[in-house]
């Protein structure tokens, strides 16, 4: 893996119901910053967040950016079914023990999801949080969506380009992102399997929870209740993950604020001017 300037690899071994397993990450900043940890979306990876890290980073700040097990160069886990919420909140849980101290959280989709489980419970070291296009209630409808593309089977790509047209299509919602934005997500979504083809960079068996039965509303509610810090909840305006009147609701609790993303559905990028600074301005605030 070729890093990007100013980052370091980090990997840690994690014990999960299956044994023990490798987590990686991208590390950003000066080793005595305070901590922040970007936590990725469901079929991407840790890379999504490197303009937003380097921006952090710049201003002090000591970035983790995490590729969940099964994604990125994390280690796939053997067992289909361990690949939910719980056993990812699991290997990020050893990743914060490490850390040992206060730490900020910055979660797009999936990644919020795991922020608000631990953010949650008794005794976690979660100062300021971001929720990216993630709520308290997730939309049968929306799941039902994200089943059916992420189901598709397996496929090989003839090159680079055809695997970013092929992400252009399916992360249309992320927002109008450059061409040079687009080919760093392709560059950074991108593995060769053992014949050498060019794949998704991610263990299709990841979709199990997708697969198994019936989807219905995931309510995440009772976590919602309970959590007690500053929370910004980043939505794309066009969201289908995260209606409006979810958000709305959740933005009434206080010491929450919304911003609401234009020209950007589920979820938006992260990588903008304007959204790097909300985020920044957030977890700068005391």
């Amino acid at each position: 893996m070729t890093l990007p300037a100013g980052a370091r690899a980090g990997a840690l071994r994690w014990l999960s119901p299956a044994g023990f397993f490798t987590l990686r990450w991208l590390e950003w900043g000066p080793l005595d910053g305070a901590p922040v940890i970007c936590v990725h979306g469901l079929t991407r990876s840790g890379r999504d967040f490197d303009a937003l890290a380097a921006a952090l980073a710049a201003a002090g700040r000591r970035v983790f950016c995490p590729d969940l097990p099964g994604r990125g160069a994390s280690d796939w886990l053997p067992n289909p079914a361990l690949y939910q919420p719980p056993i990812y909140s699991q290997a990020l849980a050893h990743l914060l023990a490490r850390m040992d101290g206060p730490v900020d959280w910055v979660g797009t989709s999936l990644g919020g999801i795991c922020g608000m489980g631990i953010a949650a419970t008794p005794g976690n070291a979660i100062r300021r949080m971001v929720l990216n296009d993630i709520g308290a209630i997730i939309p049968s409808a929306a799941l039902a969506r994200i089943r059916d593309y992420i189901n598709q089977p397996a496929q090989a790509f003839a090159d680079i380009a055809a695997l970013e047209a092929h992400l252009r299509k399916v992360h249309a919602p992320f927002g109008p992102l450059t061409d040079a934005e687009w080919r760093h997500l392709a560059e950074t979504s991108a593995r060769r399997d053992a014949e050498g083809a060019l794949q998704l960079h991610y263990d299709p068996a990841i979709t199990h929870a997708f697969s198994a039965g019936d989807i219905a509303d995931i309510d995440l509610s009772a976590f919602w209740a309970t959590i007690a810090i500053p929370v910004l909840i980043l939505r794309g305006i066009t969201s289908d993950i995260l209606p409006a009147d979810v958000a709305a609701e959740m933005a009434r609790k206080p010491g929450t604020s919304l911003i609401e993303i234009a020209d950007a559905g589920h979820a938006p990028a992260l990588m903008a001017a304007d959204q790097i600074s909300a985020i920044q301005d957030f977890l700068n605030a005391s």
